[in-house]
């Protein structure tokens, strides 16, 4: 037998052993085994069960629950495989970000308040999306509340939300005998309730139910406007249906913020000049429930909007005045000659847009879009009505302007076709390939590629949940954002989680695949990530950022993109970062100085893939308590 190193076995038995026994000086090997120990030790400590934590340190400096446990993904050193090239090896030491006055708590940069009385007030043009110039960007991180606490796990964040994290008492009064929102001690508590359904969602929506069909799969997704607390969109989720609902930062003080602390999908949006962020055929229903839009006024663009954003076949629903004004006008506080002005002039627009109305019951009004536009069009050879828009992107929606015209359905060969071809019933339609996809469009993205990226994010997120364990934490994650969501694969293979996905097709992307993640039975918007998205801070659990970082290479800064990141995520989040190891080295040099915890990961087909993840949580702090004296006046 060889030993190592060549050397040959003793040959002298036992008597020679025992002469070595006796010669051998203990205290070496004793000190020896102590520090093997010793090391062995520290390394169970240091990565318990072959996991990494990153802790997120509260205020108080007590470790949170936020920990991030990274299982098998050791602090890398890339040199062996991949160095930073040679330009991008000055790494600037992490800048330290501090945080911003505790005024900014809900900060909406492109809906903020003062900057909006700069703009029109006429068609509510001032609460659109108007973003500060780069010399008005905040460079501080946006606080949470004194006192902020995690929202409750769904589905109880239905239900309740905590007083602390959105201390606003005002719908509590305004709202008080429509059965919106109360306090109840340190909780806000949602009974279900709306301004024409007092007496639940639930049961309102069982009315819609008798009308048109909500059980079958056949509706899947749902747009809501101007929609209150959500509470109808809430409701929709135990029937499989998944609702958008928006509503402008206006008088009924944050109104999608609870929405979002209820767990529910929301954004902040209003039907003013432009059109809205989603593509076109989207929704399979839109809604509004005394949304206090104008719909029979500018020409009808407002339902001219929502005409292009239901899908063939789509269903809109409308309660609340004018519908049943005959009985309603004394409590609406209107005349009848004016309510019946307004409900003849929208049902006109309705059939200008060749809108079938199928039926009027109570305060519910139901009409359906047509399934395609030959009769359409060929009415138009006869009458003056509205015309069709010409030669313009149905699917443009970023700052595009509404038009006084019908965006014009794809062409068919037959009266009973399915305009762009049908839908699938759900969940069947999650992974069913696309009608765009099936059609040639986006141009260059064939079915089998399609096929193949639904199996990629199957692999990935199965790789997420082995290197992150709160991935497999019931309830640690509700309302999750993927920055660049491309077909939607990373939601899709979510879809049996308790979650819900808020889809982003960067105005940036190469190719506008929105339509496609629509047509899976997902959601999602438009979002240029050089500007601040429309919505809350704290909006989001989990944030996922596949390449985003390439992509706006030259666009605009790092940095700038990263606080947009911390204001949307809510303290004790977790991000995701996928990219090049350079630019992720990079981008951890600029966290670093931003209360988030971090760590670089190998790519799940292993260490020599020049892809990486960047994970982070971000630590818990909140702004100063306002009662309590505070030493330096910061955070």
């Amino acid at each position: 037998m060889r030993m190592g190193g060549g050397a040959k076995p003793y040959s002298g038995g036992w008597k020679l052993c025992e002469q070595c026994w006796k010669r051998i000086n203990f205290v070496p090997l004793f000190v020896v085994a102590m520090l093997c120990s010793a090391s062995y030790l520290l390394g169970i400590w240091q990565h318990i069960g072959g996991a990494t934590v990153l802790t997120a340190i509260s205020c108080d400096g007590k470790a949170t629950d936020a920990s991030l446990v990274v299982r098998g993904a050791p602090t890398l050193d890339f040199a062996a495989h991949h160095a930073a090239n040679e330009s991008d090896a000055a790494i600037p030491a992490a800048r330290e970000f501090t945080a911003c006055d505790a005024k900014y708590s809900e900060y909406t940069p492109c809906e903020d308040r003062d900057r909006s009385l700069r703009f029109d007030r006429d068609r509510l043009i001032y609460r659109e999306r108007h973003c500060p110039e780069k010399g008005e960007l905040l460079k501080c991180l946006v606080p949470a509340p004194a006192g902020y606490r995690n929202p409750f796990p769904w589905p109880a964040s239905r239900d309740a939300a905590w007083f602390a994290n959105v201390p606003h008492k005002e719908l509590t009064v305004e709202k008080a005998v429509q059965n919106w929102i109360r306090v109840d001690g340190d909780k806000f508590l949602f009974p279900g309730g709306g301004t024409m359904f007092p007496d639940g969602a639930d049961a309102y929506i069982d009315d819609i139910d008798r009308l048109i069909p909500l059980r079958d799969g056949s509706i899947r997704t749902a747009i809501d406007t101007g929609c209150g607390v959500a509470s109808w969109g809430a409701y929709l989720l135990s029937r499989n249906i998944l609702t958008l609902s928006f509503a402008p930062r206006d008088s009924h003080e944050a109104q999608v913020q609870f929405a979002l602390e209820r767990g529910v999908p929301a954004m902040i949006g209003v039907l003013a000049s432009n059109r809205l962020p989603y593509p076109s055929r989207a929704f399979d229903m839109a809604h509004c429930s005394r949304c206090l839009i104008p719909w029979h006024l500018y020409e009808g663009q407002y339902l001219i909007e929502v005409d292009r954003v239901l899908r063939p076949g789509g269903y809109w629903i409308l309660s609340g005045p004018p519908i049943n004004w005959k009985r309603q006008w004394k409590g609406w506080k209107r005349t009848e000659a004016d309510l019946s002005s307004e409900q003849s002039a929208i049902e006109a627009v309705a059939r200008s847009l060749c809108w079938k109305k199928l039926k009027e019951k109570g305060d519910i009004a139901v009409w359906q879009k047509p399934t395609n536009h030959i009769h359409c069009k060929a009415s138009r050879k006869v009458i003056k009505s509205l015309q069709f828009c010409q030669a313009k992107n149905p699917d443009a929606a970023w700052y595009t302007k509404i038009e006084t015209c019908i965006t014009p359905l794809p062409e068919v060969a037959d009266i009973r076709e399915i305009a762009g071809g049908g839908l699938k019933k759900w969940p069947e339609r999650l992974t069913a390939v696309p009608p765009r996809i099936a059609s040639g469009s986006p141009d260059g993205v064939t079915p089998e590629a399609f096929r193949q990226d639904t199996e990629l994010w199957k692999k990935r997120l199965g790789y997420y949940r082995t290197a992150i364990n709160q991935l497999g934490q019931k309830g640690r994650y509700r309302n999750l954002l993927d920055m660049n969501a491309k077909f939607g694969g990373f939601a899709a293979a979510l879809v049996d989680d308790p979650v819900w996905v808020m889809n982003v097709v960067p105005t940036a992307a190469n190719t506008n695949t929105l339509g496609v993640i629509y047509e899976r039975g997902l959601i999602g918007t438009y979002q240029d990530w050089c500007e601040a998205m429309s919505t809350y801070p704290r909006t989001y659990d989990l944030l996922h950022a596949d390449r985003v970082f390439t992509l706006y290479k030259g666009r605009c800064e790092m940095e700038d993109i990263l606080l947009e990141m911390d204001r949307i995520l809510r303290p004790e989040g977790t991000v995701i970062v996928r990219d090049d190891v350079d630019v992720l080295i990079k981008i951890k040099s600029v966290t670093d100085g931003m209360r988030w915890d971090s760590q670089i990961a190998d790519h799940e087909d292993g260490p020599h893939q020049r892809e990486k993840l960047l994970l982070v949580v971000k630590t818990y702090w909140t702004a100063p308590d306002q009662s309590q004296e505070q030493p330096n006046g910061s955070a």
